[in-house]
């Protein structure tokens, strides 16, 4: 059962290594934000926001489920509170714009709903500390992001 956990864990950090190197930007500018400096160009696009914020929580839900560390999982997903209604805020009041596929915005405001729906799951398996549970809950939402990444953001 351990070294199931461990190459299921090992699987995440593959996964997720491979989706964080076309946000390298974003990495970086998380640095600069977590160093007190707004991210340049962030300001008046909440999805770039929501990006940055999803590449912090996802580094630190990684590591939290790997260990098994529920509490670590649900500070994590805290900081995302509101993240989804700024980035369809401004979806409606034009200042975020879907770079591919703009006219299925539709479309990607319902993936976003989902997924946040299943950040919310993700959030109550963390607080039962339930290992198993945010590994699969982890593992799609990863899933998520490459679909929604290879829809709506160009290369």
């Amino acid at each position: 059962m351990k070294i199931r956990a461990l190459k299921s864990a090992f699987f995440l950090v593959v996964v997720f290594s491979v989706l964080a190197l076309p946000t390298v930007v974003f990495c970086q500018e998380h640095h600069a934000q977590s160093a007190g400096r707004a991210p340049a160009g962030h300001e008046d696009d909440p999805l770039k926001e929501e990006m940055v914020k999803l590449d912090a929580v996802f580094r630190e839900v990684v590591s939290g489920v790997s260990l098994g560390d529920g509490a670590r999982v649900r500070r994590a997903l805290e900081t995302m509170h509101g993240a989804m209604e700024k980035t369809h805020e401004g979806v409606r009041h034009s200042t975020v714009q879907i770079p591919k596929n703009p006219d299925r915005v539709k479309e990607f405001v319902e993936l976003d709903r989902k997924f946040h729906a299943k950040l919310d799951t993700l959030a109550t398996a963390a607080h039962k500390n339930d290992q198993q549970a945010m590994l699969k809950l982890t593992k799609g939402l990863l899933d998520g992001c490459v679909q929604c990444h290879s829809t709506f953001r160009n290369p």
